[in-house]
């Protein structure tokens, strides 16, 4: 009897239990679910009436036994259809059989089911998914998939991801152009010591760069990679370390990170990671030096490529793409800092060099020596290779299946090889100083545009004339009414600068140079049609010394210009001289069109260059500005703010207007030694007045993010409110991330609950802004 009893109490917890999981079920999904399996919703209210019925018999200790077993046998029929509907096991088969057919819109169904019923599904099913979306490359899924790991993050529930698929659907987010999440997870892998090997992230991280934002991310990544590294953090001896270790940052994510930052103009950026690379050990390979020479001619850092010349020097694996890169950058940083003596030099030598190969059996290539003067090499480099770029395998994904199997990430390393290779082939493209002829540097006419513009701007017109005289004998020899000092002097004419053409013509003159009457007949009518009369008379006589005849149309400008002077006997004087001369009409027709195209931009030559780059080109920044923000870049550098200061003050004190880099030297010295607060705020006020006074100040992303930065750091929310607005107007990238976690580890527990009762106004003014910063974040 007392066994009997045991049973039937067994049999009533059986029966209690799986009415209650059918109630869960009817409770989470209602009679739609069971209609979707095919259940009629009369079937699912009368399944309900039984269950709750047999309950009621079950609480009693008396109850007929051939009614328990005919009620089981019916509830069973009914409980196993709608478990069988709603089963979290049979749910995880479905989402896995979806995924394994590539039905996304299938798996994302089930899956938010799942996620309804028993929250996350499985830890492999939910990996699947994920890798499922990423091999899609469909914007839509990956967006879907990255909000699956965001959410994991926020419920705590991140031991569900496994760092692969989080790895494998990052680079299907770089690929699509999402760089922020893309360079989210990796900040996540990091931040939970699930750290991704480099050659992974590399990847990653050269498909982010071929945007302006995701280069952006690139170098914030590979500095916060790196900073775990500085100054021999990790023992490489702990075998604990080794999956750290072989996150550490390599010389081909340095070059993409770079190589990105410079294509998309935040250089500064770059020489932040430029100071990186000797404290976490990186060795520079031929690519990473011409990446620093650019980096540093961008930045006016012309002793450091100074210094960086004997490594190209020494350098026995660089290709002359790369060597005529790194001079040009050179070149470009002499002009830079005004110092025409050292450009025209170096271009006199590579044409002195260059001559002497051509007239050589065995060509050789030119160095620049290491030596004072600057004096030029012979050396011999690799030919000139095609700079194709590589096709990218942007629209397709490496199988998941073979992405595991690579455990050292080899094909990963070489799309990003690929990805560098068309980064580095857009910075040779914006080489336009120095090419190379059959193996040998040489000039280009850019080079003597910018030269030329640089004399005549500085008034130099002796030494431009000696530079471009030298020129012409060591360059091929041409016709005197070709040359370059005439292309020069006729580009004077043109665009009215005439006193500088009529000093070129008397050093030519002076220098024993026959000049063609065409340049002295376009600069006497100049002078004739703004009656400069005695500017008139000196030219008639310096022409009459160098053996000048003019044409017709020459002495018809002549008698016009005395005609307006009222010279009416002056104006016969002129007309008989022409007549006895029996000149013809229109003798100066060829030179008149070849003025007329310059002025149209229809020659290519030098001279309509020079006129364009002239009449268009901005004048260079002043080369004072330069050196002293070189010498703030260096007090800075070294913490010593004090003298930077008095840098600053001597360099308005001499009439030099500072720039954004000067602000942002300033501003980057005051955060890395902290609590400069104040002056920063004083130096925010100044940038905003002289940005609003003069054009020579312009807010960068690189400004205005070092700025924003010790705001944030010291609690100026105000002050950190204007910085994002401005940033927001001008549609700059500002990195949120970075800025939550900044206001996580320094203000967690700021404006939390609710406002004391008893406030100043300043304090509201500072709660408010301090919330709308916060709010701004997406912290509130």
């Amino acid at each position: 009897m007392f066994s009997l009893r045991k049973a039937k109490l067994q049999a009533v917890s059986v029966h209690q239990s799986r009415f209650s999981s059918l109630f869960r079920a009817i409770e989470v999904t209602g009679t739609q679910a069971s209609l979707q399996h095919g259940l009629a919703g009369e079937k699912v209210l009368t399944d309900a009436r039984n269950h709750s019925l047999l309950s009621k018999l079950c609480t009693s200790t008396r109850f007929d036994m051939w009614s328990m077993n005919r009620t089981e046998a019916f509830s069973t029929i009914s409980g196993s259809i709608l478990l069988q509907a709603r089963d979290p096991a049979k749910l995880n088969e479905e989402i896995q059989i979806a995924v394994d057919q590539r039905r996304c819109d299938e798996a994302w169904r089930l899956f938010e089911q799942h996620m309804q019923m028993e929250g996350f599904p499985r830890k492999s099913v939910v990996n699947n998914v994920l890798v499922c979306f990423a091999e899609s490359l469909y914007s839509n899924w990956l967006q879907k998939g990255y909000t699956l790991v965001e959410q994991a993050f926020e419920e705590s529930k991140q031991n569900l991801l496994e760092k692969e698929p989080l790895v494998y659907l990052s680079l299907a987010l770089a690929k699509s152009g999402m760089a922020v999440p893309a360079s989210t997870i990796l900040r996540k892998l990091v931040e939970t010591e699930e750290y991704p090997h480099v050659s992974a992230w590399s990847a990653v991280l050269a498909h982010m760069s071929l945007t302006g934002p995701g280069s952006y991310l690139s170098a914030e990544l590979v500095l916060e990679i790196g900073y775990l590294f500085q100054n021999n953090r990790v023992d490489p001896r702990k075998k604990s370390n080794a999956p750290l270790l072989a996150m550490k940052p390599n010389t081909q994510a340095l070059n993409i990170a770079l190589s990105g930052c410079l294509l998309f103009g935040t250089t500064r950026k770059a020489e932040e990671l430029l100071d990186m690379i000797p404290k976490i050990g990186v060795k520079a390979d031929a690519n990473l030096l011409v990446i620093m020479a650019h980096i540093y001619e961008r930045n006016g850092r012309r002793e450091e490529l100074r210094k960086l010349q004997r490594h190209i020097d020494e350098a026995c694996n660089l290709n002359d793409s790369q060597f005529w890169q790194f001079y040009n950058c050179l070149l470009m940083c002499h002009l830079k800092f005004g110092d025409l003596e050292a450009a025209s030099k170096m271009v006199l030598e590579m044409l002195r060099r260059g001559k002497v190969a051509r007239n050589s059996l065995g060509a050789a290539i030119l160095g620049l020596d290491t030596a004072e003067g600057d004096r030029l090499k012979l050396r011999k480099v690799s030919e000139v290779k095609e700079h194709d770029t590589p096709v990218l395998s942007i629209n397709s994904m490496i199988p998941y299946e073979e992405f595991v199997r690579d455990r050292k990430f080899l094909k990963l390393e070489a799309e990003a090889k690929d990805v560098l290779g068309a980064l580095l082939a857009k910075l040779h493209v914006q080489v336009e100083l120095i090419t190379s002829e059959r193996g040998v540097l040489q000039p280009t006419e850019e080079i003597y545009v910018k030269l030329a513009k640089a004399f005549l701007e500085s008034g130099k017109m002796k030494e431009l004339a000696e530079f471009l005289l030298k020129a012409e004998q060591e360059d091929s020899p041409v016709s005197s009414d070709n040359s370059m000092l005439v292309n020069v002097t006729n580009a004077c004419i043109s665009i009215g600068m005439l006193d500088q053409a009529h000093d070129l013509l008397d050093e030519m003159r002076m220098a024993g140079v026959r000049t063609g009457s065409s340049v002295y007949s376009s600069l006497l009518k100049a002078y004739c049609n703004t009656n400069r009369t005695r500017e008139v008379t000196s030219l008639l006589r310096d022409a009459q010394k160098a053996g000048i005849q003019f044409d017709s149309s020459c002495y018809e400008a002549l008698i016009q210009s005395q005609v307006i002077q009222n010279d009416t006997h002056g104006a016969l004087n002129v007309f008989k001289e022409m007549k006895e001369a029996k000149l013809p009409r229109g003798g100066n027709q060829q030179l008149e069109k070849l003025l007329k195209g310059c002025e149209g931009n229809a020659e290519a030559g030098l001279m309509s260059k020079l006129l364009r780059e002239i009449r268009e080109g901005q004048s260079n920044l002043d080369a004072g500005v330069h050196d002293w923000n070189n010498v703030i870049h260096f007090f800075s550098k070294k913490g010593l703010m004090q003298d930077a200061e008095k840098a600053l003050k001597r360099m308005r004190s001499l009439g030099h207007s500072p720039n954004a880099q000067t602000f942002h030297s300033m501003v980057t010295g005051y955060a890395a030694i902290g609590s400069k607060y104040t002056e920063v705020t004083e130096l925010w006020g100044e940038m905003k007045s002289i940005a609003a006074a003069t054009s020579s100040m312009r807010f960068d992303q690189e400004l205005l993010d070092a700025v924003l930065y010790t705001f944030v750091r010291g609690g100026f929310f105000s002050r950190a409110n204007e910085v994002v607005e401005m940033m927001e107007k001008e549609k700059m990238f500002v990195d949120k991330y970075k800025y939550r976690m900044l206001f996580l580890k320094y203000h967690k527990t700021a404006y939390k609950g609710k406002a004391p009762k008893v406030q100043s106004e300043s304090q509201l003014r500072k709660r408010e802004s301090g919330l709308t910063f916060k709010k701004w974040l997406g912290l509130t």
